[in-house]
């Protein structure tokens, strides 16, 4: 609907009216962008520029008091404290001004005085993962654990993220895992495998186990590929066994599926599970000068697709490169095959597959396939073997040995699919 206005000079006053509005409307704008822009400075003069231009708005008079809170040239905390209190009086329900209020009386010595700002800081936003966070390790820090926990699961549970940090701090206190687990941490899959990772970094063997236990128990869905950096600890802590108990619980709780022949003990033989990287998944070299690495679905022996190599022609590779770990039973023989295809692969040396062997921890030997080269269709490459005594750990790796003929160089393309390595019985029945 048009408002039709009776005469000139009523139309002249509401146009004097709109200028006014738009000339005071363009003025505050004019100020609080500069006040931005100075507060954005994070120097002592801007942020005092900033609550010059604006002295009505809190987050000014914050950032100022937080800049004499953490400046490190000549930090003021009494300045920073009327800062803080001139901010908390245009907006009382500020929460990280009281947080960081707090901090300072903390850190002057005034418990009971920080306290209180944390309250008011929780008052304000009580359902704040970063009030019950901060307000928790102050708990911490007084002894007060019970109350600390309390206030760190109420973070953590908010956001599960701080999982591995809360677990952290609260076991310096209190070295019960189970306690912790059952009074901080929220049974949740990611933040059991933060925990998880925290302690596999402290080198903190036994809790990892305990932690794992409680997951599994939890029975969430996961794949194998959230467990190959701890499966790679437990690895180089010699502990194959758990290492390898922990990849099986992990594919009970998945949906991976390979396809691996009835009884072979070399997992994804076939490369279908695109999990890769470690544990007891295969894991692809660094990139190497004179051959690609990759997975292709357009060649395969069964299954969706196989391993490829692909040399360039222009270097005399020695390559070892994918390998896998295999747990085994010492001695037992055991019939290990592949197959492989090739494509006009030169060379006097082609590829071929080492199968090394652990004694305690330690290598103990190895045996190397026959080689594929040239052209051919998909062939199978065959060796039996015997696992001595002790030995209950395996790699298989695929490798290329450097070439000493005239042409050193290798061109063409292999692919390996199919994989296994099966058990065929006792040496000494």
């Amino acid at each position: 609907m048009l408002l039709r206005l009776p005469n000139p000079a009523a139309r002249f006053a509401v146009l004097v009216l709109a200028f006014a509005l738009a000339a005071i409307l363009t003025f505050f704008s004019v100020r609080n962008a500069r006040a931005a822009n100075q507060a954005g400075l994070g120097t002592r003069a801007g942020y005092q520029a900033a609550v010059n231009l604006e002295p009505a708005n809190p987050e000014n008079w914050y950032l100022l008091g937080r800049y004499w809170q953490y400046t490190l040239e000549d930090p003021d905390p009494t300045l920073a404290v009327s800062n803080f209190r001139r901010a908390l009086a245009l907006n009382p329900r500020y929460a990280d001004a009281w947080l960081d209020l707090g901090t300072v009386y903390e850190s002057e010595g005034d418990f009971s005085a920080a306290r209180d700002a944390y309250l008011q800081a929780r008052s304000a936003y009580p359902i704040s993962a970063t009030v019950a966070w901060r307000y928790g390790n102050f708990l911490l820090r007084q002894g007060e654990v019970p109350q600390a926990f309390a206030e760190i699961r109420r973070a953590v549970y908010a956001d599960p993220k701080r999982s591995a940090e809360a677990f952290s701090r609260c076991w310096r206190v209190d070295p019960d895992v189970e306690f912790i687990l059952d009074n901080v941490i929220p049974p949740d899959r990611a933040a059991y495998l933060d925990v998880i990772r925290e302690l596999a970094a402290a080198d903190q063997l036994a809790a990892t186990l305990t932690v794992w236990q409680r997951l599994v128990s939890l029975r969430p869905r996961m794949s194998p590929a959230d467990v190959i950096s701890f499966v790679d600890f437990l690895i180089q802590k010699n502990h194959f066994d758990d290492a390898h108990r922990i990849w099986q619980d992990a594919l009970l709780l998945s949906d991976v599926v390979t396809g691996d022949p009835p009884g072979s003990v070399l997992w994804d033989g076939g490369f279908e599970s695109n999990v890769l990287g470690g544990g007891f998944a295969w894991i692809f070299p660094a990139p190497s000068p004179g051959v690609q690495t990759a997975l292709d679905r357009r060649q395969k022996h069964t299954g969706k697709q196989s391993l490829r190599l692909f040399f360039d022609g222009k270097h005399n590779t020695n390559y070892e490169g994918v390998c896998t770990n295999v747990q085994v039973q010492p001695e037992t023989t055991y019939r290990f095959s592949a197959w492989v295809r090739t494509q006009a692969l030169t060379g006097d040396e082609g590829i071929r597959f080492r199968l090394s062997w652990f004694s305690d921890s330690r290598p103990s030997g190895s045996t190397d396939s026959q080689d594929s080269r040239g052209t051919q269709s998909w062939t199978r490459v065959e060796m039996p073997w015997t696992s001595g005594q002790g030995v209950r750990r395996a790699r298989v790796c695929v490798l290329r040995y450097l070439s000493r003929g005239l042409d050193a160089r290798i061109q063409g393309t292999a692919w390996i699919d199919d994989v296994s390595l099966v058990p065929v019985g006792n040496p000494h029945p």
